[in-house]
């Protein structure tokens, strides 16, 4: 996935569908990056960091469209 994928601007337009999708696709990368991280294969320690930002983004939207639904 590229950095770009996750800024809040693209993913607003996504159904909740689309962005529980991105949701498991980002925590198998993170899963991925971690087992690179303990067996000192890791290239681009900064990954991590956005894959965990991206994970955040995706959580809020979520959340938001919630709030919304709600009321």
């Amino acid at each position: 996935m590229a950095d770009k994928d996750l800024n809040v601007v693209n993913l607003r337009p996504l159904t909740e569908d689309q962005l529980n999708e991105k949701l498991i696709a980002l925590k198998k990368e993170q899963l991925n990056l971690r087992f690179q991280a303990a067996t000192g294969q890791l290239e681009k320690t900064a990954r991590i960091r956005e894959i965990r930002r991206g994970v955040a983004r995706i959580k809020t939207l979520q959340r938001e469209t919630r709030a919304s639904e709600a009321n």
